[in-house]
């Protein structure tokens, strides 16, 4: 069997050639592609963001839980939950005129806030019927009109 080589430039059959004038995508293929992806994203994320809202809600409700078996620790070592003046403040520093305070209850330097960074509305005693204190989060827009817009202890 011959081999032949040629020192010259390489001959592409007619065939071949066809095939390489016609590699790559067409302007129409990209655009039906892209209409694709825009219907998929338009469909796609605004179930995404109702999970982050939902997901952001559980989160605010765990942290008043949470903070909530922390003020029963405070009130364990003080003898009273801390005052609507004192406010959770009295977590992180001793309130001056407090016997028994064992903390700082939480960590950092600052007094905690929700999921959405807002401060939380503590008043102690509660202004709720069957509740000692309460402590609530006003929700993504920092601003409940009412107590039912607000995420509030259970306890």
């Amino acid at each position: 069997m011959a081999t032949h080589t040629t020192d010259g430039p390489e001959l592409v059959p007619p065939a071949g050639r066809r095939a390489a004038a016609q590699a790559g995508f067409t302007l129409l293929e990209i655009l039906v592609v892209i209409a694709i992806l825009g219907l998929l994203i338009g469909l796609v994320a605004p179930a995404a963001l109702r999970q982050l809202s939902g997901a952001r809600t559980s989160v605010a409700r765990q942290s008043i839980e949470r903070l909530g078996g922390i003020l029963d620790m405070y009130k364990l070592d003080t003898g009273s939950y801390p005052t609507s003046e004192q406010g959770l403040a009295a977590l992180v520093t001793k309130p001056g005129d407090v016997t028994g305070w064992n903390g700082p209850y939480v960590r950092g330097t600052g007094v905690p806030t929700d999921a959405w960074n807002h401060p939380y509305v503590y008043r102690f005693p509660s202004t709720r019927t069957g509740h000692e204190y309460d402590l609530c989060s006003l929700g993504p827009t920092g601003k409940a009109s009412s107590d039912s817009d607000m995420i509030c202890n259970t306890n």
